[in-house]
């Protein structure tokens, strides 16, 4: 910065413009409430269908956040000119009150051009006259004194000036439509994250210079700084993507097979990299638009450490998935990548998809921890279920979809598939209970169709649920007990079992039976069943009661099908388990046990949020505010949650001696209790909780007796849908 600019600089310009930004976040404040409050809020309780279901609510909640956004950039942008704009009025006063003391002393300071000045000192004409020729002299140390302190003033008042500007154009180049939702305090927050970043970069461009204590700060910032925008993309771009890539083939080479505290912390690393990549894909810049495009283009470069001995090293397509393994990446990205990807692997088809990626890579290790990072399709994967956008996109292709899930019996990406899967047809990224999923879509729908086709197809289908996908395949039923309900309940049967899908009736009956069975036999996908089953139906059993209005009959009718429904889905599983004739087996009763711990603490908590994700999207619409909405210690207060607080504790059954639900599987009639007895319980905490005044021995008694008749049907349902054991 120039002296004079500096000297006489107009900084009220500078100050009306942050004013003007600030009364900006005011307005913006107001619009970003009505939008969220008032279009948003809306917009997620009205029934959508068809061009509706999947154009105007993506464009609504879009809008919403883009008000957000604007909020949020604009707050930014305020608050870092009113920063600067008080850092320089304040550098302003600094250098008249020095020019000023040097004037005291009779020296003057000059502007000479381009950031520099000169400290020269005043003569008089009666000094000439002086014999010692030192009269008026100014001591050096008072000039040199001068000269630094202005030296000083300008210089930080040009990183002041110079930050501002650099961090407000990476603000603006986040989004080459609409906003960024960078949020910074002062201009000094940004700044920091700026430099913070180019540090980084630099120490990574020399991976085998840093030492174990370099290691450890470097991932103390990624940790610290992996959600800023800012940071995060001006480390991928100083690093540059060929940069990024080889970083890690050094890093991962150079520490191989390290141990304790060491892994610890290179896990550790491998993590908040990959946090920090992904909040960088999402920048439009076009820095970084250059950034992802050349690193795709790096898919199939061999990527060497510096000081491996091997000709051949890691191909970029391994060192980015082996990166993909943490955090939410851009989707327009993943969708490029995935493209380039599942073309490849289908290339070398089905069988031979495991050898494309290790054939001459056995010494490549990318991953600190489980895994080696060989197969890029489990890290893209690992990232598709993150991004339930993208997962949808990866999935709505059969062709694609039946070729992921047949590679599973020859890979072992199979757990990876299911979650990626599990977040496509749920709309949540796994194992996120706070993320508020929508009503399932068409897509999604048929998403979820076809994945069942394919475990139901005679000669192998049902493998694919033992490849690692039993867990998701459990998750996934149980979100889709409204739709498997309408299947089983045939047309029109939607009055009784309520759902906010778009399309309701996508399933059908002989793969619903088909894959049910299929899923049962896995512990975790057991467990996944039966915790959707009770929420619906415990969620189904207090909409109708606590609403009259929702069916047109009597309510012992609705409770009666209700009562059915369960009996059939829960017989599903009880008759898939005595025909598999893995009743009494020790190990599966353990393991069963331990499915029903995990996925309870999952229900549970997915329900005690209260935001609509997973199975809690199974409660009916325009009840769904005042289940959320009773909570008790923590947890909802609910019917349903009621009924998996009960799974959870191991209940005892009324009048058994010490046999919990479904404690007692070796015995098939008393899994057919077990179903029988949440029903019962379920219909007593909704009469409760509503103040319903029904007989209610004799609803207990048509509830039972529909309960048994369900579950004879599942029977048929199967018999008509697979072939089973005899006699």
């Amino acid at each position: 910065m120039d002296l004079d600019t500096l000297r006489f600089g107009n900084f009220a310009s500078l100050s009306e413009a942050a004013t003007d930004w600030e009364e900006m976040v005011k307005k913006l404040a107001k619009l970003k409430e009505n939008a969220e409050g008032n279009l948003k809020s809306k917009a997620d309780k009205a029934q959508w269908a068809g061009v509706n279901a999947t154009v105007s609510r993506a464009f609504v909640d879009k809008t919403a956040a883009e008000f957000a956004d604007a909020h949020t950039q604009a707050s930014s942008i305020a608050k870092i000119l009113r920063d600067t704009c008080g850092e320089l009025t304040g550098y302003h006063t600094q250098l008249d009150d020095t020019i000023t003391r040097g004037a005291e002393h009779h020296l003057t300071v000059v502007d000479t051009g381009e950031g520099t000045f000169s400290v020269v000192s005043n003569t008089r004409p009666d000094w000439a006259s002086d014999p010692s020729g030192n009269q008026g002299a100014v001591d050096q140390k008072v000039i040199d004194g001068i000269r630094d302190e202005v030296g000083r003033i300008l210089g930080a008042a040009s990183h002041s000036d110079n930050t501002a500007a650099k961090v407000l154009r990476l603000l603006v180049g986040q989004a080459k439509y609409g906003f960024s939702d960078a949020a910074y305090a002062d201009r000094d927050s940004a700044a920091k994250a700026v430099s913070d970043a180019e540090r980084l970069a630099g120490m990574a461009k020399d991976p085998n210079g840093m030492t174990p204590d370099e290691i450890v700060e470097f991932n103390r910032i990624l940790a610290a700084s992996s959600g800023d925008v800012l940071f995060s993309e001006q480390f991928a771009k100083e690093l540059g993507a060929k940069g990024t890539l080889q970083f890690w083939a050094d890093l991962t080479h150079r520490h191989a097979g390290a141990q304790g505290d060491d892994l610890e912390e290179l896990k550790s690393l491998q993590k908040n990299l990959s946090l920090t990549l992904a909040t960088a894909s999402f920048s439009d810049s076009d820095s970084m638009q250059l950034w992802k495009k050349e690193l795709l283009a790096e898919t199939n470069t061999s990527f060497r450490a510096s000081n491996d001995w091997r000709p051949v090293g890691a191909l970029g397509a391994q060192v980015i998935s082996s990166l993909m393994g943490q955090g939410q990446y851009d989707t327009e990205f993943l969708d490029s990548y995935r493209d380039k990807l599942f073309k490849a692997d289908k290339a070398a088809g089905e069988r031979d998809t495991d050898g494309l990626w290790n054939t001459g890579a056995e010494g490549v290790d990318l991953v600190f921890g489980d895994g080696n990072g060989r197969d890029p399709l489990s890290g893209l994967l690992n990232a598709l279920s993150e991004n339930p956008e993208a997962a949808v996109h990866a999935f709505t292709s059969k062709s694609d979809l039946d070729h992921m899930l047949a590679t599973t019996l020859h890979t072992d990406r199979g757990t990876a598939l299911g979650h990626a899967l599990e977040t496509a047809v749920t709309g949540a990224p796994h194992g996120d209970t706070t993320y508020a999923a929508t009503p399932h879509s068409e897509q999604q729908v048929r998403i979820m169709a076809n994945v069942m086709k394919a475990v139901s197809q005679p000669g192998g289908g049902a493998e694919l649920v033992q490849q690692g996908m039993g867990e998701s395949f459990g998750r996934m039923a149980a979100s889709y007990m409204p739709e498997m309900s309408q299947a089983l309940g045939s047309a029109e049967s939607g009055a009784v079992f309520l759902s906010r899908s778009d399309y309701p009736d996508g399933l059908v009956v002989p793969d619903v039976a088909r894959f049910l069975s299929a899923v049962s036999l896995d512990p975790a996908g057991r467990a996944g069943i039966v915790y959707g089953e009770s929420i619906y139906t415990g969620s189904l059993i207090e909409a109708h009661l606590s609403d009259p209005s929702l069916f047109d009959g009597s309510r012992e009718q609705v409770l009666s099908s209700i009562g059915r429904n369960a009996g059939i889905i829960e017989g599903f599983v009880g008759q898939s388990i005595a025909d598999a004739q893995v009743a009494g087996s020790l190990e599966q009763e353990k393991e069963f046990n331990d499915a029903l711990k995990t996925q309870g603490d999952f229900f549970k908590t997915v329900i005690a949020t209260g935001v609509g994700c997973g199975a809690i999207a199974l409660a009916p619409q325009g009840l769904a505010g005042e289940i959320l909405g009773s909570t008790a210690g923590g947890f909802l207060a609910g019917v349903s949650g009621l009924a998996v607080d009960r799974l959870i504790q191991g209940k005892e059954l009324d009048g058994a001696f010490d046999e919990g639900l479904y404690a007692a599987s070796e015995d098939l009639y008393k899994m057919r209790d077990s179903v029988n007895q949440q029903t019962q319980w379920s219909i007593d905490d909704a009469l409760r909780q509503h103040h319903v005044d029904l007989p209610r021995d004799e609803i207990g008694d048509k509830v039972r007796v529909a309960v048994n008749e369900g579950w004879d049907q599942s029977s048929e349902f199967m018999s008509r849908s697979k072939g089973r054991p005899h006699g």
